[in-house]
């Protein structure tokens, strides 16, 4: 998705699954700099539900905690956003903070 290769596309459409390969997220992740990429990607194929893939990712920085509220809104287009496999410490992060109450957590087969 970025010339860093950290930010993989899984697949685009209607549901837009993005993931990190099963590598932590970078503490140094420039939340704001993939925010752009990502809207653009969704808004061009009219999103209606973006997904992370958090499979084998223990850890997330805050930046990351920041873009996943702020694509909720983005325009007119206002997708649902879920996060597949989160470890135990990023589902302890999403409960504390109360972001598992705007963000769609599940366990899938991937």
């Amino acid at each position: 998705m970025t010339e860093d290769g950290v930010l993989k596309v899984y697949s685009v459409g209607e549901t837009t699954v993005l993931g990190f390969g099963g590598q932590d997220v970078p503490s140094e992740f420039n939340a704001a700099h993939y925010r752009a990429a990502i809207a653009d990607l969704l808004m061009a194929n009219n999103c209606q539900t973006v997904a992370f893939d958090l499979t084998g990712v223990r850890l997330i920085p805050s930046g990351m905690l920041g873009l996943l509220t702020s694509l909720r809104q983005l325009g007119d287009l206002t997708p649902t956003v879920q996060v597949f496999n989160p470890s135990d410490d990023v589902r302890e992060v999403l409960r504390v903070t109360k972001l598992n109450t705007l963000i769609d957590v599940r366990q899938v087969d991937v």
